[in-house]
This record gives structure tokens, C-alpha cells and sequence, in this order.
């Protein structure tokens, strides 16, 4: 009945209504590809990865023409508290294609040019959006001001230093700099993080929380500290190769081990507080539900590359359940998305 409205695609339209966090979509497929690809369901793993290809290709278009063509949105964008941080997914979600490059296809040189072009894209964003937030003359308080997303700030350098993990073991001449520069972006993360969950709790704990602010993107309080897991985790098993690595390794399990363990306490809380909301709330689709499967699926690779970093086979059970939890997660924002597409309201 409704499919005309889809095959109807208007590339303007669709670039005018864009969310700035749109290419979540990106880092959701891509981590439950990866995942899936660590515990060996290539079929699984590859045809997420030609979709996201797909996803990434025509998110890139639609962002460059809202850019171009409705850039007084674009602005009013880039100065919004709110909408701001969305900009990092897609300087996470170029990091989450080239890691599905190099782990899935096997293609160390597409993965170094997304990295290359991540790092740039990161640099401009991080620069550009604090430096408008902070020079605005009217800003929110904390307790509307912020909210979970905001820690997209910290995936987004998290991600460039996991692709730079992974492409100094296949650019042998290169190691050092790679993962110097991962490791100094796993510090800048983790520094940021603590900066920001330092807000984001005193904003949950200590001021109003109607069932109604409880975005998704809140559990990026858990998926930010398990991509930081990942990164360092990558660092461990690196270390041979790189002498500052192997003199820091003693610091780098423990604060590695350390950002696994408040992502697991992050989980059940935000189970909790999902209970409480969805027996308040309906759940309606928007693309922050992206930002749910995302931690999931990050998770689940992360512990899956923990328990190898650090010899700890008594967490192998939990990877492959975290995936099936992050694939659930997936279908379901994809008939949701589905079926708000081809619903009578949304045409």
C-alpha cells in the first residue's frame, strides 16, 4: 500500500529531515558485522558488510548535500548541545567501515585511507563543535543540555585508535607510529570519557530524570567505555611490536581491564531504567535507537578481545551472548525503521 512512498526517495527531502547522528546506522551494522566475523559467522558478517557499505555511501551523499544545500540547518546544528555530538558518528562510522575492511575483506589499504580520512574528519569535528558550544552566548544548563550522546566524543577517537591498532600489524614498517598515535587517542578518550560521565551522572543522579529523557543514546555511557575496552585490549596484544607499549603494559591491562568492568556495571542499570521507562512510555522510532545496538555489539567484540588480550577464558561464554543480544537489537531497529517508513503518517 505504502510503497510508492519508498521507491519515491527524494534525495533533497531526505537530506533536509537528516539527523546529525545518522550514520549510527553505520556503526551499529558495522560492530555487529565485526562481532559476528570474531566468532565466525562470515555469512552473517559479510552480508552486513556489503549493507553497511551501501548505508555508508548514501549517508555520505545526503550528509554533503544538507551540508551544502541546507547549511543555515546544518549550522543551527553544529551550535545545538543536543544535536551537536551526533556529528561524531561519522567520524565513528568511517573507523567502523575501515575496520570492517581489514578484518572482513582483508583489504589493509581501503582501511588506511578511511583511517587516514576518520582522523581528519575527527580533528575538524572535535575542533568545530566544542569550539561553537563553548563560544555560544546562551547555553543550557546540565540538566537539558546533555544526555548520553555526548559521549559519541569519546567513540569517535576510540574508533580511529581501534583501525590504528589493527592496521599496524599489517604496515610492519609503520608500527610505531600507528600505534602511537592509537595509544594516544585511547588517553584522549579515556580522559574525555571521564570527563563527560562525571556530568552525565551528576545530571541522572542529582537532578530531575523524567522516563521521558531516557534517550537511547544513553547507552553510550556503556558502548563509549567498551570501544575503549577494545582499543586498549588491541594495545595489549601490540605491545611486542612497539617498545613503549611493552613498558606500559602493566598500566595498560590494568586501566583496560578496569573500563571492562564499568561497562558490565553500566548494563543492568540501564536494563533497569529501560523497565522503568517502557512501562511509562511506548517506544516509537527515531535514529538514536541505533545508539542501543551499537554498545551491544561493542561489547560483545570487545570482551571477545579482552579475554584473548588477557588470557581469560572463563569470559568466553559472554561474547557470543552479547551478539545475539546486539542481532536481536539490530532486526528489531530495522522493522521499526521499516515500518515508520511505510506507515500512512510518515508519507
Amino acid at each position: 500500500m505504502h510503497f510508492r512512498t519508498f521507491f519515491s526517495f527524494d534525495p533533497k527531502s531526505a537530506a533536509s529531515r537528516l539527523s546529525p547522528g545518522s550514520f549510527s546506522i553505520v556503526m551499529a551494522t558495522g560492530i555487529v558485522s565485526i562481532s559476528a566475523h570474531l566468532m565466525g559467522h562470515d555469512f552473517f558478517a559479510k552480508t552486513l558488510f556489503l549493507l553497511n557499505a551501501a548505508i555508508y555511501a548514501v549517508l555520505f551523499f545526503l550528509n554533503l548535500l544538507r551540508m551544502f544545500r541546507f547549511r543555515r540547518r546544518f549550522l543551527l546544528d553544529l551550535h545545538d548541545h543536543r544535536r551537536a555530538p551526533g556529528f561524531f558518528t561519522v567520524v565513528a562510522g568511517t573507523s567502523v567501515m575501515g575496520s570492517q575492511f581489514i578484518l572482513i575483506q582483508d583489504e589493509p589499504e581501503i582501511a588506511l585511507f578511511l583511517w587516514s580520512f576518520g582522523l581528519l574528519l575527527w580533528f575538524i569535528s572535535t575542533y568545530c563543535i566544542f569550539a561553537a558550544l563553548i563560544v555560544k552566548t546562551r547555553k543550557p544548563s546540565i540538566e537539558p543540555g546533555i544526555n548520553g550522546g555526548w559521549l559519541l566524543a569519546v567513540v569517535a577517537p576510540q574508533s580511529i585508535s581501534v583501525l590504528g591498532a589493527l592496521l599496524s600489524t599489517h604496515f610492519r614498517e609503520h608500527v610505531a607510529q600507528l600505534d602511537f598515535l592509537a595509544l594516544c587517542l585511547w588517553l584522549w578518550g579515556g580522559m574525555l570519557y571521564l570527563w563527560l560521565i562525571t556530568q552525565i551522572f551528576q545530571r541522572l543522579m542529582f537532578l530531575k530524570f523524567p522516563p521521558a529523557d531516557l534517550d537511547p543514546a544513553y547507552w553510550i555511557n556503556m558502548g563509549a567505555i567498551a570501544i575503549s575496552t577494545l582499543a586498549g585490549s588491541l594495545l595489549i596484544t601490540n605491545a611486542p611490536d612497539f617498545p613503549l607499549l611493552l613498558d606500559l603494559l602493566p598500566f595498560l591491562k590494568g586501566a583496560t581491564l578496569g573500563c571492562w568492568v564499568t561497562g558490565t556495571w553500566w548494563i543492568p542499570m540501564l536494563f533497569l531504567l529501560e523497565s522503568w521507562k517502557n512501562g511509562r512510555i511506548p517506544f516509537a522510532y527515531s535514529p538514536s535507537a541505533w545508539s542501543a545496538v551499537f554498545p551491544a555489539g561493542m561489547y560483545a567484540a570487545s570482551t571477545f578481545q579482552l579475554a584473548a588480550a588477557l588470557d581469560l577464558k572463563f569470559l568466553r561464554f559472554l561474547p557470543p551472548l552479547s551478539l545475539y543480544v546486539a542481532a536481536a537489537l539490530w532486526v528489531a531497529a530495522c522493522f521499526r525503521l521499516a515500518r515508520r517508513q511505510f506507515s500512512p503518517s510518515h508519507s
